[in-house]
């Protein structure tokens, strides 16, 4: 996990109050290691690693992406459930989780097996994906939280969004643009 914590005053005490924490979260075993950059070089390179997680992923094989939401006090559980879900369908799948955990938004991937074929991987797509947006329904969160719905969602925009809500998406989409040319082909 990567927190930023800020105060508006220099001597505030959070610094021994976070270290004071994180040394009774080792004690008791609740987390495996801890760092907290000592200024702001090691602040930006613990961004650069955090922001550094997608590469790396490009570069280990092929993924299955989500962008998902739920509400922050069910994210651990539904990182667990989905998990499983997801282990369920390919054993040897690699789970990528991170994002803004703060508001509940997260990126859950599944990347491929080490040493396996990416054509099969990719191929059990839509059962992942499945797995995991019926997960999130039952959640009552959102299978695209923070890159919208583009033209690879849409199907599951039909779905999952309740058909007044999607009655009102198109009614207002009409009356914005009665001629279809903004964003054509997108959302609906």
């Amino acid at each position: 996990m990567l927190l930023e914590i800020g105060a508006g005053r220099l001597d505030t005490g959070m610094r021994e109050s976070i270290e004071s924490e994180l040394a009774a979260a080792l004690e008791a075993n609740e987390i495996l290691d801890a760092a907290v950059a000592q200024n702001d070089s090691q602040r930006e390179s613990f961004w650069r690693i955090r922001e550094s997680v997608p590469e790396a992923q490009r570069r280990e094989g092929a993924s299955i992406k989500h962008d998902v939401s739920v509400t922050t006090t069910e994210l651990p559980r539904f990182v667990v459930e989905a998990s499983a879900a997801i282990l369920q369908i390919c054993p040897d799948a690699r789970i990528v989780s991170y994002g803004h955990l703060g508001d509940g938004n997260l990126h859950f991937n599944a990347s491929q097996p080490l040493q396996s074929d990416a054509g099969n991987f990719l191929a059990l797509a839509p059962r992942i994906n499945r797995a995991v947006h019926d997960l999130i329904a039952r959640y009552g969160g959102s299978f695209s939280a923070e890159h919208g719905i583009g033209q690879l969602k849409r199907g599951e925009l039909q779905r999952y969004k309740n058909p007044v809500a999607l009655s009102l998406m198109q009614t207002l989409k009409q009356a914005i643009d009665p001629k279809g040319i903004m964003n054509p082909g997108k959302v609906l």
